[in-house]
Parts: C-alpha cells; sequence; structure tokens
C-alpha cells in the first residue's frame, strides 16, 4: 500500500476526514521524511493535525512545545477521544503531581506515549532533559513559534533556550508551526531554531469569511455599543478581549448587569475557574467570554461569531491571531476593534521601562497597529500585506473601509515631494521624521542635521499629518516604497519610486480615519447612535445654563453625558441617573431642564425611545466608593486609601473623580496639605480650572508651569469640582 492511502486511511482512522485541507499532506510527508519543517498556517487552517497524525504513525515519542497549560490539557483531551488509548497523550508541567508525572514516564518508557506536551520552562529542568535522554524522539513539534521572536507579538525569553535543550536531548526533525509570521519575525524563528534549510509550507493568510471593523473607542460609551451589538446577535458566541486584568472583570460585569451570558478570563484567576470558563464557553452554557489576550489559544471552537477588541492590541500580529478565532468553520465572522489615541499614548508610555532595542521593537509594533486602525484602505489588504501576500482586489467587499468607501483624491504632487525627500535625507529616516520635514516642523533631530535647508522642507505644511499617512501607506501597498523592518519601519524606495520621480502619473487616495484624542474625563462625540439634533440642544441649554451659574460647561454635564443623554433619552430623573457620569446629586441640580428638553422633543418628533436596548449602569465600584468616601471623612491618607483598597494611588484618585463628576463633594484639602502642595500652586491650578473650557489634564500640563506635577493637577482639579457640587 502506498504511502499517501496510507496516510489518508490514518486520517479517516484517528480523525475521521475523508481528505486532508490544504497543504496539511505535504507537510506530513515532509517530516516523516526526516525534513525540518516551518509551517505558517492561519488559525482554523488545521496546524495541529500536521504534528498529531505523523507522531500517531512513526516510531517514537513526538515532544510538542506548547506555551500554555491551558492549550496542552484542551490538545490531550481531544487527541486522547481521537485514539483508544488514554495512555497516547501526556503533559507534564507543574499542574501535575509527582505520582502523576512518575505515571507519564511510566508510559513514555513503556511506548504507549506518542504525544508528550510540555512547556519551554518544563523542558529546561534537568531531571527531564536527563529523562528524555533515553527516549526515542520522533521529531520535535514548536508550537506557537512566534515566541521565539523579539518582533513577535508574544514575545517569550524561553523560547529561545529550546534549540539548545534539543541538542541536549539529541537531535530528531523540528516541526515549527504559527499562526503568524512576518519575514522578520520568520528570519528570526530559524536562525534560532537552525533549520535555515527547512522545507517552508505557508498557507494563505486570506480569511474571506471574517468582516474586519475599526470603530471610535469613546469612555463610558463604547461597553453600551457593545452591549446593543451583542443584543442584535443574541445566542451567538464571542470573544471580546481587554489588556488589562481590570477591565476585564468591569466589562465582564457590566455585560451580565445587562442580561448577557458573559465571564471573565485572565490569568489572576485560580485554575480551576479558568477552566471551568473554557469548559463553558465550549458547552454554550456562556455566550461571551472577557479576558486577556491568553484566552482561545488551542481552545477548539469553531463558531465563534465574533471577536471584539476593546482596547487597541499591541501589534498586528496578535491582533490577526486573535481575530483568527472568529468563524473557522467557514461561517459568518465579525472582527470588530475599538480605538482612540489615548489608549496608543497610554501603551507607548508602558513601553518607556523597556530597554532601548525592546522600546524600539515595541513602539513599531505598535505603530503598525494604529496605522491598520487609521487607514481608509482596504483592512484586508493592509492585513495580507504586513504578512508578505498581495490582495489584488480593487475591494474586498466585507470590511467596513470596503463597504463605505471614501472619495479618493489626485496627489501626484505630494507623493513626488515625499519620494524625493525619502532620497534627500538617505534612506535612512522613519515616516514621521520625513512627514515633519514635508510639514515644515523644525524639530532639534531636524535642524541638527540641516534637514530644514532641504528643497522639500515645508513644501507639504498644507498637507495634514493624515493625509501624509495615507499617502504613505498607499505608496507602500503600491510598491513605490517600503519600510525596511531590521531598522524599526525606516522607509526606502523601490524601482517603481524612483520611476515615479522620473515620469510622475496620476495617484490617488484616500485620507486616513481622523480618530481624535479623547480629554481625560471627556469623550468623543459621534458615535453612530447619537441623535445629532438632540445632541446640539442639550450642548446649547448646558451652555446657557454655564452662563447663567457661571460654571464652565463640564461642571455641570460633561460631553460623554451629554452624548448618552442623545442616544437613550432619559425623560426622568430615575432614568437620568443611569447616565454615564450623572450621579444622584447631579440628576436632581441640573436634571429636570434636560429631561424637560428630552421629554418634548421625543414628544415633538414622534420619537419611539430605545427602552429595549437602555444599557443598565454596574455598581461594582459603589463599595470602594462608600470606602473612600468615608476615609476622606475620616482624613485618611492617599496612601492609606489606596493600600486599603489594594489599589494604587493612581487608581484611588480615579476614583475620587468619578466621585465628583457624579456630584458628590470630597473635601480634601487635608490631603493636598499632607502631600505639601503649595497654597499658591493650588490657587494657579483653581484658577486656571475656573477659567478653562476644558478639563482636560493634558491640556492643563501644556498651559500650566512645566514645573507642577500631575498628581497634584488631578487632586486640584477634585478640590474644583467638589467645591462646586453644592
Amino acid at each position: 500500500m502506498n504511502q499517501k492511502m496510507t496516510l489518508k486511511k490514518a486520517l479517516k482512522y484517528y480523525f475521521g476526514f475523508d481528505h486532508f485541507k490544504g497543504e496539511q499532506e505535504a507537510i506530513i510527508k515532509s517530516l516523516m521524511a526526516g525534513e525540518d519543517v516551518f509551517v505558517i498556517m492561519p488559525t482554523g487552517g488545521g496546524k495541529s493535525l500536521c504534528y498529531q497524525l505523523p507522531a500517531l504513525l512513526m516510531e517514537g515519542t513526538a515532544i510538542v512545545i506548547s506555551p500554555l497549560i491551558a492549550l496542552m490539557k484542551n490538545q490531550v483531551d481531544a487527541i486522547k477521544n481521537y485514539s483508544e488509548e488514554d495512555s497516547v497523550a501526556h503533559f507534564i508541567n507543574s499542574s501535575l503531581s509527582k505520582s502523576n508525572i512518575d505515571a507519564v514516564k511510566e508510559d513514555i518508557l513503556t511506548g504507549k506515549t506518542k504525544l508528550l506536551y510540555v512547556a519551554p520552562e518544563s523542558l529546561t529542568k534537568p531531571e527531564y532533559v536527563d529523562f528524555l535522554k533515553n527516549v526515542k524522539i520522533s521529531f520535535y513539534a514548536i508550537d506557537e513559534v512566534h515566541c521565539i521572536s523579539e518582533w513577535g507579538h508574544d514575545f517569550r525569553p524561553e523560547y529561545k533556550n529550546i534549540r539548545p535543550i534539543v541538542n541536549k536531548i539529541g537531535r530528531a526533525p523540528i516541526i515549527a508551526l504559527t499562526a503568524t509570521a512576518t519575514d522578520k519575525v520568520k528570519l528570526d524563528i530559524k536562525k534560532n531554531l537552525e533549520i535555515l534549510d527547512c522545507t517552508e509550507y505557508k498557507s494563505s493568510f486570506n480569511r474571506p469569511n471574517l468582516y474586519y471593523q475599526v470603530k471610535q473607542k469613546i469612555p463610558n460609551e463604547s461597553n453600551k455599543d457593545i452591549v446593543r451589538f451583542i443584543r442584535k446577535n443574541e445566542h451567538k458566541s464571542g470573544i471580546i478581549y481587554c489588556m488589562s486584568r481590570k477591565t476585564v472583570e468591569e466589562l465582564a460585569k457590566f455585560l451580565q448587569a445587562n442580561d448577557i451570558k458573559a465571564a471573565p478570563y485572565h490569568a489572576g484567576l485560580d485554575t480551576a475557574l479558568r477552566t471551568k470558563t473554557q469548559d463553558d464557553f465550549i458547552m454554550e452554557r456562556v455566550d461571551v467570554i472577557v479576558a486577556t489576550i491568553a484566552f482561545g489559544m488551542g481552545i477548539d471552537k469553531p463558531d465563534v461569531r465574533f471577536v471584539i477588541h476593546f482596547d487597541i492590541p499591541k501589534s498586528l500580529e496578535g491582533y490577526y491571531q486573535e481575530t483568527g478565532r472568529a468563524g473557522r468553520d467557514g461561517g459568518e465572522g465579525m472582527c470588530i476593534a475599538y480605538y482612540n489615541k489615548t489608549d496608543l499614548r497610554k501603551l507607548e508610555k508602558l513601553m518607556a521601562a523597556k530597554n532601548g532595542r525592546e522600546q524600539e521593537i515595541g513602539r513599531q509594533l505598535l505603530h503598525e497597529t494604529a496605522n491598520y486602525c487609521e487607514s481608509s484602505v482596504c483592512r484586508r489588504k493592509l492585513l495580507l500585506h504586513y504578512f508578505g501576500e498581495e490582495y489584488n482586489e480593487p475591494n474586498c467587499g466585507n470590511c467596513d473601509n470596503c463597504l463605505y468607501p471614501k472619495k479618493k483624491v489626485d496627489v501626484q504632487e505630494q507623493l513626488l515631494s515625499l519620494l524625493k525627500t525619502i532620497l534627500a535625507v538617505k534612506e535612512n529616516f522613519k515616516s514621521e521624521y520625513v512627514i515633519n520635514v514635508l510639514r515644515g516642523v523644525e524639530t532639534e533631530a531636524i535642524t541638527s542635521r540641516n534637514h530644514d535647508r532641504l528643497d522639500t522642507f515645508g513644501e507639504g505644511c498644507d498637507t495634514e499629518e493624515t493625509m501624509w499617512n495615507a499617502i504613505i501607506n498607499q505608496a507602500i501597498l503600491s510598491g513605490l516604497i517600503y519600510k525596511e523592518v531590521d531598522n524599526y519601519g525606516i522607509l526606502k524606495l523601490n524601482p517603481e519610486g524612483k520611476r515615479f520621480i522620473k515620469k510622475p502619473y496620476s495617484f490617488l487616495v484616500v485620507e486616513d480615519n481622523d480618530f481624535e484624542e479623547d480629554d481625560e474625563q471627556g469623550m468623543t462625540h459621534g458615535d453612530g447612535g447619537t441623535d445629532q439634533v438632540l445632541y446640539r440642544m442639550l450642548i446649547d441649554l448646558r451652555k446657557t445654563l454655564s452662563k447663567k451659574l457661571d460654571l464652565p460647561p463640564y461642571v455641570i454635564f460633561q460631553d460623554n453625558s451629554i452624548d448618552a443623554m442623545s442616544t437613550l433619552y432619559p425623560v426622568d430623573i430615575e432614568e437620568l441617573k443611569n447616565i454615564p457620569g450623572v450621579g444622584e446629586g447631579k440628576a436632581k441640580r441640573y436634571g429636570k431642564e434636560f429631561c424637560d428638553l428630552i421629554k418634548k422633543y421625543c414628544e415633538d418628533n414622534e420619537i419611539e425611545r430605545p427602552m429595549d436596548i437602555v444599557v443598565r449602569s454596574v455598581p461594582d465600584r459603589s463599595k470602594n466608593k462608600l470606602s473612600i468616601i468615608k476615609s476622606i471623612d475620616s482624613e485618611k491618607s492617599l496612601e492609606e486609601i489606596a493600600r486599603m483598597l489594594g489599589l494604587e494611588a493612581e487608581e484611588v484618585i480615579e476614583e475620587m473623580e468619578n466621585i465628583v463628576y457624579s456630584g458628590t463633594r470630597l473635601n480634601i484639602d487635608y490631603m493636598l496639605e499632607e502631600l505639601d502642595v503649595d497654597e499658591d500652586v493650588i490657587e494657579d491650578i483653581y484658577d486656571y480650572f475656573r477659567q478653562s473650557k476644558t478639563d482636560s489634564i493634558e491640556t492643563a500640563l501644556n498651559e500650566l508651569d512645566e514645573s507642577y506635577y500631575e498628581e497634584d493637577i488631578r487632586l486640584v482639579r477634585i478640590k474644583f469640582l467638589s467645591e462646586l457640587a453644592i
């Protein structure tokens, strides 16, 4: 019987499939022939079968190196379901007792175990290395191999030790597998594993069934937008990714309060609860998982219908892999990301603690993600190009930019200036620097290099930065320029770019989406559900009250509250208290006129109020709120309050801000005195907020004396708002 028939029979016998998917059969043949193999296959493409089937057929035990305990358990359970013997697959990790590990070793030594799953940390332990030296190894399978590269989206230093350990245990073929890898990441992996001559298999990254959309993230409003989306997609399975455990917990509670079967998942929860959550999701006892990025790796659920990124991902590789968990069965998959520049700035600040190289790499990866979010170009085209695959269709028909395209403009002259500038600066700078030269920005870096004397300096001062970014994006996609990945995104010309300089031609571009940066406590108006006419009327009413009471408008109601009112139409004080930023005090003090206006507007215009989509607020901070109020009444220090609540001082200040913005007074004079904030400083900051049209901390930092600390400004803002909350 020939090998092809043997493989097909084995496929049917073990897995019940009649046919291989894509290049699975070729990959398995290469591995069984003793070749090192590199596999890049998108999520849902069937990577695991590429090493599971040959492991079952080959002599010895395959070592599968995997990063997560949950992933190991899931795959071991799956293999056991395919086989008649429970001993066919095992894992070794920290969750096992010594007696469990001894039993696993016995099964391996007697030849019963065909697949052994280990974490890279476990593999480095001397006792396991010594044990495996005496085992016939069929091959090494390294899953999630992108973890080797610093340019990957989930770099893990322990992955760099895999090759030295393999050499100690004993040489055998290596199959390296990942769902995502740019050319730079791929080269890093091959060098580190010493498999430069490997046979490479790369499947298409295009997932035609996935719909890609990016929405403006609006504080206190985007979570309600998610509730409305889930209600429209009732009983469909979905994953919502957040960056922090705190956000995971808060958003999960918010969804639960709105009768959505949701559960949180993050590393801070105990193992038993995480396992139960996974099982509940797979068995559809839970519809939505709110999770940090670890969730979903190795989870075999083909009918996930939506993946939402509540926070901007740190890299496009991470984003692509996470969105790939939607629609693995080929059915509908909606991928929605929420983005604003405030989150981008926060992530950039977090990178400040990293070393120089890590910081540069992190910023470049983050820049590529921001570029994807802001671009008006086909999102599918951008994603595929990032992974080295060209998509030549003019319109994919399944992303927001293609379904709702903007008008194109001819930028032939601007492109010519761009290309000339890249050459003039010796093809040695990133896009931000080149744009600054074109716009005539006299930074120290530019003037010190005399680039302010270039012919093209300031030539593009009338073109917005968003348009310059769009021109660069389109020029890259059109093959005129490229980013040199090794040097953190330095722009260089391709031959086509040089030809364009000699003979320019019409070049059409769509301007990038303009995602505004939110104020610290405010929000960007413009969510799709907002009643624009009512919004304007409420703004005018707030302005009238502001003049009458001699108060800044934001003291009465913030923009996010006005926006929510013009979406949800509250017509009485009780309904108004469900609006973000409106507490009992504010509702009673200012609410009647706003409710009366909304009620009359609804009657005059026969508005059917969306009572079925009213989103309930979550009183999950009420305990903290009461504790903070009592602590401040007892004049406890900021550090004492933080310690008592298990929070950082910055988080306590944020809670205090929420309290006063809702209309409750906090007397923190004693706190300012304890922190030794000078009275003149307090007076200056207080007067600033009294006159300012915005309560933005960032604006205050720019306009006030640069010697003032951000913490002091925030505390004085709390004092200012409290003294007006009477």
